[in-house]
C-alpha cells in the first residue's frame, strides 16, 4: 500500500517496514534494541535476535508499520477473534483484529491485524495516523 515499504531479510525471518505508517511509538526500539536501532543504518538487523523474539516484538507495533514473514516455519501473527479499538490519549485510534479497509466502491485496499487510524483530522496519510496530532496540539 505504501511506496515506502522496506524489507530487512534475516536467516529465519524477514521484517517488513512501512515508513508511511510509522508514528514512532518505539515499541520496537525499546522492545528489542539489538534488532531495532534508530541511529544505525540500516536501522533493522533481522538477525539481531532469535526469530521468535523478533516476531513477538513486531506484533507490539500498534500502527501496523512493522510485520514479519517467517522463513523458518515459525508461526504467523495470530489474528485476534475479536477486534479491539483503543483510543490513545490525544492521539490515534489503535485497532487490532481482522481489519479490512475498503474504498468507496467496496474494493479492498488493505487487510491487516494492526492499524492506527487518525482521529485529529490532520493526517496527510488518511485514514492512517501520521503523527500530525502532535503538530496540531490535538487533545481528546
Amino acid at each position: 500500500m505504501s511506496d515506502k515499504l522496506r524489507q530487512y531479510e534475516g536467516k529465519d525471518i524477514v521484517i517488513e517496514y512501512d515508513a508511511k505508517r510509522c508514528i514512532h511509538v518505539a515499541q520496537c526500539v525499546h522492545g528489542l534494541p539489538a534488532v531495532f536501532e534508530k541511529d544505525r543504518r540500516p536501522w533493522v538487523d533481522a538477525d539481531g535476535a532469535e526469530a521468535d523474539q523478533v516476531a513477538e516484538v513486531v506484533t507490539r507495533c500498534p500502527t501496523g508499520a512493522l510485520h514479519f514473514v517467517r522463513k523458518d516455519g515459525g508461526a504467523d501473527e495470530p489474528v485476534p477473534d475479536d477486534n479491539i479499538a483503543t483510543l490513545e490519549a490525544d492521539g490515534p485510534i489503535y485497532v487490532k483484529g481482522g481489519i479490512d479497509i475498503v474504498d468507496g466502491e467496496g474494493a479492498l485496499k488493505l487487510r491487516d491485524v494492526r492499524v492506527a487510524f487518525c482521529r485529529c483530522g490532520a493526517s496527510r496519510n488518511k485514514p492512517f495516523c501520521d503523527g500530525s496530532h502532535k503538530e496540531t496540539g490535538f487533545t481528546a
